[in-house]
């Protein structure tokens, strides 16, 4: 018997496309109008985290001409008890991208998991067919058998919790594969360091989801050269967040593992532990275990662009946190809660930076849950308080005030700002992040400017300050050597206990 001859999804998806087209005629805007990208020509897209997150982006992702989702992997089948910053948000979305009002109906709750981004890429996908049926988009639990199987894949989009980021795009890199991934790169210092020398040694392209181009940070950076200022002494950034529920402990009691649900695979490396919601979903980013904090969360965001920017092209070498704390009574007496766990309600972390290519040595002030620095004389003189979420740059003769990621930068009193500008316009407000950067990176095998390769010095800094805030006391940190000098204790903090079969 003659062997069947194997066909890639890349060759079969455009096949199968003629071959529709050769019995239907059908309008070209139905394929992807005057834009249209032939299947060949499109980068194939395996997406590993089907929860809330990541459905809420694929319904924007797959829109783009440019990609073809191929296969998702969640270790979730599919439930609806999900947690969401609102009810009906993922179940809105979807329906948009369908045009389908009546998808979900009979859901109650946040649905999320494997089988449901596979059923609305698929259905998506089939709009654009004229029997309106399309079968092309492959189902996994464990991201280890899609890496296997899927070798025609050009890249990966990664939204999984934080614990998992290094040891997917790892493995995903070492197969040739593009990745694509929401921040952190990874929870431990360690693993960040491992993540980015993979993508260095194995040549492919990456890139981290908050890398965003704004033109407030050139003016800041113009402004600070220019002397508006003086010389720099502190960066402050505050969050409102963290915007889920936080723990001190460790849940005891053991509620059974959901069915279609492998708490194994979503523990990956992380060592064993009893099932509980309380680690899942949404709150997952407030243990030190499987998430990074507030920092982690927005920090990116923020800090990312800024470093970039202004060149700031090292870690931090010291970290000083301090946190919320509390107590519980036993047994009549009021006793100290001891945290080794969780990341605290709010927190204060100062960084210190050596001094930089175009900077001076500085300070950075990172602020959550509530806390932020004092008000200014500079802003009170104008009746002013300081914004919910912002961010504030300290020169020895002058202060800039921004919104959080430095949107509409001022210079404070508006006195000063007023007679600083005479007569000049700041540039347009914009932002320029959209998933064209990384795909145009990945097809034509570059580096794109979120690319790993140039995230060490941010990754390195946010994690340093869980480090500090596990460490209870002020830590030094040699980048070179990636050790704590000064508690050596504390390195374990860099790394982790790696469950057997998971380590890098």
């Amino acid at each position: 018997m003659t062997p069947k001859k194997k066909i890639n999804r890349r060759k079969f998806i455009g096949s199968a496309t003629t071959a529709s087209l050769a019995f239907t005629i059908v309008p070209r805007h139905v394929l992807g109008g005057g834009a249209f990208i032939p299947p060949s020509d499109k980068v194939t897209l395996g997406y590993i985290g089907c929860g809330t997150q990541g459905l809420r982006e694929m319904t924007g992702l797959i829109a783009n001409p440019k990609i073809q989702i191929v296969a998702v992997c969640d270790p979730n089948k599919m439930s609806t008890n999900y947690i969401d910053w609102s009810r009906d948000g993922i179940r809105n979305g979807i329906r948009k991208a369908l045009n389908d009002p009546t998808w979900g109906e009979g859901l109650d709750g946040v649905p999320g998991g494997r089988d449901v981004g596979q059923a609305f890429i698929e259905k998506y996908y089939a709009q654009d067919k004229a029997s309106k049926k399309f079968k092309g988009c492959s189902s996994y639990i464990d991201f280890r058998e899609l890496l296997e199987k899927e070798k025609d894949v050009d890249a990966f989009k990664i939204m999984t919790p934080d614990h998992l980021h290094a040891a997917i795009s790892i493995a995903a890199m070492k197969k040739g594969k593009h990745i694509v991934i929401h921040k952190p790169i990874a929870n431990r210092i360690y693993e960040s360091r491992r993540t980015i020398e993979t993508a260095k040694d194995s040549g492919v392209s990456t890139h981290l989801l908050a890398w965003s181009r704004r033109p407030g940070t050139e003016v800041v950076k113009k402004w600070i050269a220019d002397g508006a200022i003086g010389t720099l002494k502190e960066i402050h950034n505050w969050s409102y967040r963290p915007v889920w529920q936080q723990w001190t402990a460790n849940p005891t009691d053991t509620p059974p593992i959901p069915p279609d649900f492998n708490w194994d695979l979503w523990l990956g490396p992380v060592p064993d532990r009893p099932y509980h919601p309380n680690y899942t979903n949404c709150v997952f980013r407030g243990w030190y275990d499987f998430g990074g904090g507030s920092i982690a969360d927005m920090g990116h965001y923020s800090l990312w662009p800024l470093f970039l920017t202004l060149g700031v092209n090292t870690p931090a070498y010291s970290a000083e946190a301090y946190g919320t704390t509390t107590r519980t009574t036993i047994d009549h007496v009021s006793r100290p809660v001891v945290n080794d766990v969780a990341f605290p309600y709010s927190s204060i972390i100062r960084f210190k930076f050596s001094k930089q290519e175009t900077l001076p040595a500085f300070d950075l002030f990172w602020y959550d849950g509530g806390m932020k620095p004092a008000t200014p004389e500079e802003l009170e003189v104008d009746g002013k308080d300081l914004p919910q979420e912002g961010m504030m740059f300290v020169g020895d003769k002058g202060k800039i005030l921004a919104g959080f990621r430095c949107e509409e930068p001022a210079l404070i009193p508006e006195s000063t700002m007023k007679h600083y500008m005479d007569g000049k316009q700041l540039p347009p407000e914009s932002r320029d992040g959209n998933d064209d950067v990384w795909i145009d990176a990945f097809k034509n095998k570059a580096q794109s400017p979120g690319s790993f390769l140039y995230a060490g010095p941010i990754s390195e800094t946010i994690n340093l300050g869980a480090v500090a805030l596990r460490a209870g006391k002020k830590v030094l940190y040699d980048a070179a050597s990636m050790k704590i000098t000064n508690i050596p204790e504390a390195n374990k903090y860099l790394t982790r206990e790696y469950r057997k079969g998971w380590e890098l």
